[in-house]
Order: C-alpha cells, then sequence, then structure tokens
C-alpha cells in the first residue's frame, strides 16, 4: 500500500467510512434508498490503520429475486492545511484498493467521483480545466499551481484553491493548492434470491488523519475545547486522560506526550437503510496496532480480545451515530 505524506502544505483528510447501502442512480447522481427486503443478518466490521474489512450476511425474505444496485460511499479526501496525513495513493481507478466478493466470488464494482467546495459541485469544471479529481496528488498541485492567474483568481474565489506563501530561503513565494473535497461512491449491481442469505465482503485501504503530538490536552482557546470535542467525538474519559498525562515529559506542555494522533471515521448509520430491526448481530473489532498504543471511542461492553484488539458486539442493532476512533500511536524513542 502506498501513502502520501504531505508536509509544508500539509494536507489532512476527514475521513469518513461507510456501510453498504442500496441506492439508485438519477440524473442528479447518486442517491441512497431504503429497501425493506433484504435484511441485513450480520455484520463485522474489522478497522486497523492498514485496512478496513466488513463481512455481511443479507437475507432476502421476499418473495420475488432481487438484483438491487449497492452503493458503498466511501471517506471525504478534505485538504486542510494543518496537520500532516497519510493518504490512501492507490490507482488512479481505485485509490482506495477497494475489493469486494459476493458469495466468495469477486464483484466488480463502477466508481462515480467527484469534487465538491463549499458543499457545491464543482466536477465538472475540475474536468474542463484539465485539473485531477484527486487533490491530494503530486500532479493535483503542480497543475493547479501552474494555473494562469485569471483562473487562479476565479478559483480562489470558489473556495477551490488555497494560498501559501512562505519563505524560500530567497524570499517569499506565493503558491495556490488544490483545497476542493473529493468525494467517491463504488456501485455494483447485487443479487439476493428470494429466502437466501448471501455474503458481502468488502477490503480497502483506509483515509487516516491525525496530528503530530496530542492536541487535546491543550488549554481552551476562544470558543473552542479540545478536551470536550474529544470527549464528545472520542469518549475519552478521564482515565484515558489520566493515562496520557503519565506520559508528559514536561507536565506544563502538553504536546510533550509521546504519540501522535490518528482518527479513523466510519458511517454505521446507513446499515439503517436495509429491512428489518436494523442489524441482527453486530460484531465490531478495532486493532490500535501496537500494544504501547492507546485508543479511544464511543461503544457499549467494549472488552479487550488481545494485545492490541478491543470487540463490542450488539444485537438487532439500529445505529445512531457514527463511530469515531482516536488511536495514540506512541513515538519511538530518541
Amino acid at each position: 500500500m502506498r501513502f502520501l505524506l504531505l508536509c509544508g502544505a500539509l494536507l489532512a483528510a476527514v475521513p469518513a467510512l461507510a456501510n453498504d447501502t442500496s441506492a439508485v442512480l438519477t440524473t442528479g447522481g447518486l442517491e441512497f434508498v431504503t429497501n425493506q427486503d433484504i435484511v441485513m443478518e450480520s455484520e463485522e466490521l474489522f478497522i486497523s490503520k492498514e485496512e478496513i474489512r466488513v463481512i455481511y450476511q443479507f437475507r432476502n425474505t421476499g418473495e420475488v429475486d432481487q438484483s438491487i444496485l449497492v452503493a458503498f460511499p466511501m471517506p471525504d479526501i478534505v485538504p486542510n492545511f494543518f496537520s500532516p496525513v497519510a493518504f490512501p495513493m492507490g490507482p488512479d481507478d481505485n485509490l482506495f484498493e477497494f475489493e469486494t466478493t459476493l458469495n466468495g466470488e469477486p464483484v466488480e464494482a463502477t466508481l462515480h467521483e467527484y469534487a465538491f467546495a463549499f458543499g457545491v459541485d464543482r466536477t465538472k469544471l475540475i474536468k474542463q480545466l484539465g485539473l485531477p479529481l484527486v487533490p491530494i496528488s503530486s500532479q493535483a498541485s503542480e497543475a493547479t499551481d501552474a494555473l494562469d492567474d485569471e483562473t487562479t483568481a476565479r478559483l480562489l474565489h470558489l473556495g477551490m484553491v488555497a494560498p501559501d506563501e512562505f519563505d524560500a530561503g530567497e524570499g517569499w513565494e506565493k503558491h495556490y493548492w488544490p483545497a476542493w473535497t473529493y468525494k467517491a461512491t463504488y456501485t455494483w449491481e447485487g443479487n439476493f434470491p428470494a429466502g437466501e442469505t448471501v455474503e458481502v465482503v468488502h477490503t480497502y485501504k483506509p483515509s487516516v488523519g491525525g496530528t503530530v503530538g496530542v492536541s487535546f490536552l491543550s488549554e481552551p482557546y476562544e470558543e473552542y475545547d479540545p478536551a470536550k470535542e474529544y470527549a464528545t467525538k472520542y469518549c475519552t474519559d478521564e482515565a484515558f486522560l489520566a493515562a496520557v498525562r503519565k506520559t508528559l515529559t514536561s507536565p506544563e506542555e502538553p504536546w510533550s506526550a509521546p504519540f501522535f494522533e490518528s482518527w479513523i471515521s466510519y458511517i454505521l448509520t446507513t446499515g439503517g437503510n436495509w429491512g428489518g430491526n436494523g442489524i441482527g448481530t453486530f460484531r465490531l473489532v478495532i486493532d490500535k496496532g501496537s500494544p504501547d498504543n492507546l485508543v479511544s471511542f464511543c461503544g457499549e461492553g467494549v472488552k479487550k480480545i488481545g494485545p492490541t484488539t478491543f470487540e463490542m458486539v450488539k444485537t438487532d442493532f439500529w445505529p445512531q451515530q457514527e463511530l469515531d476512533i482516536l488511536i495514540l500511536e506512541r513515538q519511538p524513542a530518541n
């Protein structure tokens, strides 16, 4: 797996990994719909920094065979100038190296790609200018920075590029980098025979956001309280915070904790687009990567099942919120 690490003009992802959902293609693009006959009997979800693996058991409870369009939304890639991040850099036609099987047989999925800025679809404009849709590649950065002044001003007005001014050692330079959000969804036709259960397996490489240090121990500034945000998003409790504070090399410097932050998000709520009472049996396994790492996420009945793995099992699970995972990766000793 290849990753692109951008520093200097640092780019960060706001990743969102997602459950299967049924979909229809319309003139306005992809729309998600509810299917009442196809029941998700079980879902096994494995999440680590290196791989996402999802195993579904779907059952057609109706009396008619169904061939439906199944959609799998991928993480949004959101350029940002604050944190270094490792992005998945698979081939151009399969950035996340997404693979899927139906009852053990490979399925060919169709990739739908879009470029958005401030909630507006700018895909057509990006293609007209001959720019890559994926904004995090070196090709996209070079192509954007090489645009003429008139085009750059237009894209700046639309919020599609971001200026970056810095001292390059021989005076100040200004460059313009891609700032649009990349959205992608894979779709494929699934055959669901009446009264039968089929197994669907997805594997792909996650997009992982993060920081070069620990940020949630910092004091609140203006209207932003990092500790409160992390407690809400990742359920970082006092025991977790105390464990991190013990590692500070300087008690007055919250950034002195010997960790990198890694963030992974997964969209669970689309699991409610299937029939029945939600997901019959849901099993989540999260791997923090190393026994020296720390992990925090919101869940009930979580138990440790290995040196680096944690498990949560639910029955008749109707997801009400998305899953956000914080992994603190211990930095190597100097």
